[in-house]
C-alpha cells in the first residue's frame, strides 16, 4: 500500500502527517528519521482502526506540482 506522506523542515527538526489518514504525524531530528517515525505511525494508526473494526480508508488525496511566478 503506498500512501501520500508530507514531510518538512521545522524549526530544529522535521514533521510529517498523512492527509488520507487523519491524526497521523510524526516528528524526527533528520528526514531520514521522521519518515522513519511516520512509518511507524502509520502502521500503529492502520493497526489501531483495524483493531476498532474500521475500514482502512483508500487513498484520495492528489500531489500536483504547479509553475507559478515567483
Amino acid at each position: 500500500m503506498k500512501v501520500r506522506a508530507i514531510i518538512r523542515k521545522a524549526g530544529r527538526n522535521y514533521s510529517g502527517y498523512v492527509p488520507d489518514l487523519p491524526g497521523c504525524v510524526a516528528t524526527g531530528a533528520t528526514l531520514a528519521e521522521a519518515e522513519a517515525s511516520l512509518r511507524e505511525a502509520i502502521a500503529f494508526h492502520l493497526d489501531g482502526m483495524r483493531e476498532d473494526g474500521l475500514p482502512v480508508p483508500p487513498p484520495v488525496s492528489v500531489v500536483s506540482y504547479l509553475d507559478v511566478a515567483a
